[in-house]
């Protein structure tokens, strides 16, 4: 859900799949597009153009999914097939395209449906805990709570957890490696929208300006929709092409973005 307005190698295939294969020599990151890659089926999943992610460690075979919803088992089932064992869940925020549950009277499978085949964490800030609850069939004990800053290792990969308010309470970006997933706090062109409940326009220019301020140019954008021709770019490249960045100035940025 969008507001209007490295080294990676990318192969561009049938049916505008966007494939991901980082192979650093420890570091295992996919990218993978609802609707596509996975969830091939679901047309609801082909118009919201969701990505989920895979970040893992190579040698001791672990990984962690980023938003799995769709098609959880045939998430689960890539990373098997690339040698990994998913041993946690990384969810940016509550809305139902990334984490599952009831959307426009529909249905989408996420978290609970993979933690029926896999008790596994699910790390989230403190912030969106009672969002997720609202939507999904979780529990809370299902949930690990997590402050800005706190890190998540994946055998010995470490994701940091940087919590982004403004397109909900508790949404969270994960920074790995020199890139920056990034849901729908931020995307190539445009941000998360704040009109839906718990958005908030004020929260949200601090998160891109003052939060993600330290995340230098040179890292690589991977946001949660495909949103825009370009699945990743590095961001200072979006700094100086996304519309989000061009106010001066909180205010500015008021008056543009927050109507």
């Amino acid at each position: 859900m969008r507001l209007a307005g490295s080294t990676n190698r990318w192969l561009v295939v049938a049916n505008c799949r966007y494939r991901s294969n980082v192979t650093d020599d420890r570091l295992y990151f996919r990218q993978l597009l609802a609707g596509a890659d996975f969830a091939e089926s679901s047309n609801l999943a082909q118009q919201m153009v969701n990505f989920s992610y895979l970040i893992g460690d190579r040698t001791t075979g672990e990984c962690l999914v980023v938003d799995p919803a769709y098609g959880v088992g045939e998430l689960k089932a890539i990373a098997e097939a690339d040698g990994m064992t998913l041993s946690g869940v990384l969810v940016t925020h509550y809305h139902p395209d990334h984490c599952g549950g009831d959307m426009m009277g529909m249905k989408i499978e996420g978290v609970s449906e993979l933690l029926a085949e896999t008790q596994v964490p699910v790390h989230v800030q403190a912030a969106e805990t009672e969002w997720i609850l609202k939507v999904t069939d979780l529990e809370a004990g299902d949930l690990v709570e997590h402050s800005s800053g706190d890190v998540v290792t994946v055998g010995e990969i470490d994701v940091e957890l940087l919590h982004t308010p403004g397109h909900t309470p508790g949404s969270q970006c994960f920074l790995v490696d020199g890139r920056l997933v990034a849901g729908d706090t931020l995307f190539l062109q445009g941000c998360g929208r704040t009109d839906l409940p718990g958005g908030d326009p004020e929260a949200l220019y601090q998160s891109l300006t003052g939060t993600l301020s330290k995340v230098p140019d040179s890292a690589v954008l991977y946001p949660g929709h495909l949103y825009s021709p370009k699945p990743s770019q590095n961001m200072g490249e979006v700094r100086s092409s996304n519309m989000v960045f061009k106010p001066r100035s909180a205010e500015e940025w008021m008056r543009v973005f927050a109507s």
